[in-house]
Formats: structure tokens, C-alpha cells, sequence
């Protein structure tokens, strides 16, 4: 029973918004699913760190979900900044079930124990953000994430987060979610939201106070789901 994740799926197949008009994005529909089904077995888990589907409506998401669920594998889902369908936690959880989508879980101010670990995470929100408004965001995020890591604490096992956004990009830092991550001891972190040569140049992959950082954008680990040791 392996665990992995991956980042940014951006699947249109129920919308019209192809990704393959940006470089490095051809055909990765097919990639995607050639890679996953080459690694992923039925007993193996995957959390998808947001941006899952271009979908407006969670009823648009049918197409997207679909191809999902047909894929070997456990799926956790976060939400990204691009995952405009996402709704209220029961509202997603009943149109899974409606629609047999009994693969896929909602990660949402709580956690899952996969093996020896117990999986959290949130969105997160921008490392520089200086309005108000970003502010009011961050502190809700932050909120979410504290929730998320309590839950874990009581399934046990060893916290792995989940973020979307980078806590760390370039010279700025999150703090509010950093600290959070710290204060409970969170040995390791992946997320997405980052793409591009020259971007995912700047989000730290590796040590920060003892925080293992890592990317996992689709197009960064070339539409293979990683393994998380």
C-alpha cells in the first residue's frame, strides 16, 4: 500500500480549456494517465494538492471526476486557486456519491490515515499577501490547516501536509502557515500552484527549518504521481 501525490491536473474534459497550447503540455491528458497507471495499484493512495478541474460547477466536474475515479487508487482531493466548482464539503460529498464516485475523498479541515501516515492540508493562500483581504484569507487558511493537523494528531501516525500554494517562494515565506507547521512538528510538505522552468526554479525543494519542502506540479514531476516515502 504506497502513497503518492501530484499537483495541478487542470483537466478540461468536461470544459473547454486545454492546457496542451502551453509548453511542455501536449497530450498530458494521455501522459497523465500512462504514468499513473504504470506506478499506481488499487490498494495505492494519491492526493491531488488542488487544481484539479477547469470545471465553473461542481456539475461540470463529472467529466473530470470520471477520469479520475477510472484511474488505479485512493484519491484525496484539495482544493487549488483555479478549482472554482468547489462547494460546501456535503454538497461535494453527496454529488461522489450520487454519481459512484467512490474513489474520491474531500481533504477538508480534517485528515486521513493512509498506513503510518495521517495526510493533511489546505489551500494556503499567497506567501506576499499584504491586503486586507489577503490577510482575512490567510488567517482563515491558517485556521483550516491547524484543524486539519489537530485531526491528524489523533488518527497518529506520521503528519504529512498538503498545501497547494508554496509556503516558501523565492525570499518569501508564509509565516502564518510556516509557524503552524512548525508548532506541530511537520516534518515534510508538498504542494503545487507552481509551473514553468523558470518559476518552479524559485519554490524551495528541500530543507526549511527542518521542513522538507517539495514540489509536485503536474508538469514539474512530468504527470507522474510521486512516491512520498
Amino acid at each position: 500500500m504506497a502513497l503518492y501525490g501530484i499537483a495541478d491536473l487542470h483537466l478540461s474534459l468536461g470544459a473547454d480549456k486545454p492546457m496542451d497550447v502551453f509548453p511542455g503540455w501536449r497530450d498530458y491528458t494521455h501522459r497523465l494517465e500512462e504514468n499513473w497507471r504504470a506506478l499506481v495499484k488499487p490498494e495505492d493512495t494519491v492526493v491531488i494538492a488542488g487544481d484539479i478541474s477547469w470545471a465553473m460547477r461542481l456539475e461540470d466536474t463529472l467529466a473530470d471526476f470520471t477520469f479520475i475515479h477510472r484511474l488505479p487508487g485512493e484519491k484525496i482531493l484539495l482544493k487549488g486557486n483555479h478549482d472554482y466548482w468547489w462547494s460546501t464539503r456535503r454538497k461535494i460529498d453527496n454529488f461522489l456519491a450520487e454519481n459512484s464516485l467512490t474513489s474520491l475523498h474531500v481533504l477538508h479541515n480534517d485528515a486521513y490515515r493512509v498506513g503510518d501516515k495521517a495526510l493533511c492540508g489546505t489551500r494556503g493562500w499567497l506567501y506576499n499577501a499584504a491586503g486586507e483581504e489577503d490577510k482575512k484569507i490567510v488567517a482563515r487558511e491558517a485556521g483550516r490547516l491547524l484543524a486539519s493537523i489537530q485531526a491528524a494528531e489523533k488518527l497518529g501516525g506520521e503528519r504529512i501536509a498538503f498545501l497547494h500554494y508554496p509556503p516558501v517562494y523565492d525570499s518569501m515565506e508564509c509565516r502564518e502557515l510556516l509557524d503552524i507547521l512548525l508548532e506541530h512538528g511537520v516534518r515534510v510538505c508538498y504542494f503545487g500552484h507552481i509551473h514553468g522552468q523558470y518559476a518552479s526554479k524559485k519554490a524551495l525543494t528541500g530543507a526549511w527549518n527542518g521542513i522538507g519542502m517539495r514540489l509536485i506540479s503536474c508538469d514539474f514531476v512530468n504527470f507522474t504521481p510521486v512516491l512520498i516515502p
